[in-house]
């Protein structure tokens, strides 16, 4: 796992809470730089609230969020933004009434560097040339799919160092779900975005990721890398089977006292 030397992006005991409601309970995570961390969990488990917590959305009660080994804890969103932490929200949360366009334009309103902007551009639709077919569409009109590509190309127009993906598959067919997540590897590989997406769709997530943990009851429960996670035989029954939704399987899983 990453070092505190190397790590980019650094959760050290984070503890959240929704009014009496505990949802983190002692998080601590960590990203190096180039890196695709993927965080597993079930509904409910705490991944949303993690991403909020880190981005600013929500305020943590107790821990530290630091970025580059700067402490950024409790920082708001926009400052984040600017500072390269870029969250792109479960649910997409495009504009609907704005057109691709402006869609696209706003993920680069902390930006005055027009020449690069352009250049930015250029390279999401690149990756996305459907988007490119729709520039003056309605951004409430597009597919599923398409809106998901918009909301991850309206992130990379913030020029991330680091990109928080919420569920990106949420929603999504099996088919373009495959999608959305090569260019996801892609984006990775070729552009060297380092990311941290939360998913229940474990087999695609572990598939390319480099590092990941499972959440259980705001919980840190496992870690490693990757490709041992999807030879876990827990992780394999439990996110990756048939059980995965069970009751009696989900009852089993937090029974478990090895993983407490």
């Amino acid at each position: 796992m990453a070092s505190e030397q190397t790590s980019l992006l650094r959760i050290d005991n984070l503890e959240s809470f929704y009014g009496p409601i505990q949802a983190l309970r002692g998080v601590s995570l960590a990203v190096s730089k180039g890196e695709i961390v993927t965080v597993l969990g079930a509904n409910g488990a705490g991944k949303t609230t993690l991403l909020k917590t880190i981005s600013g959305v929500m305020n943590p009660e107790k821990g530290t969020v630091a970025l580059d080994g700067r402490d950024v804890t409790g920082a708001e969103p926009d400052s984040l933004v600017r500072a390269g932490l870029v969250h792109v929200p479960e649910g997409r949360e495009i504009f609907p009434l704005l057109s691709v366009a402006e869609n696209l334009a706003m993920g680069a309103y902390t930006r005055n560097d027009a020449a690069d902007v352009r250049r930015d551009r250029d390279m999401v639709l690149g990756y996305f040339p459907i988007l490119g077919e729709r520039l003056a569409q309605r951004a409430g009109t597009l597919s599923g799919g398409q809106q998901q590509m918009l909301a991850i190309g309206r992130g990379l127009m913030a020029r991330p160092r680091v990109m928080l993906l919420d569920e990106p598959s949420l929603g999504l067919s099996p088919l373009l779900t495959q999608e959305i997540f090569a260019i996801i590897a892609r984006l990775n590989a070729e552009q060297k975005v380092t990311m941290m997406l939360v998913e229940q769709n474990a087999h695609v997530a572990l598939e390319v990721a480099h590092q990941g943990y499972v959440l259980e009851l705001g919980r840190i429960v496992m870690a490693g890398a990757a490709e041992k996670l999807r030879q876990s035989r827990d992780v394999q029954e439990f996110y990756l089977g048939q059980h995965q939704e069970s009751a009696r399987g989900q009852r089993r899983w937090k029974q478990r006292k090895t993983w407490r």
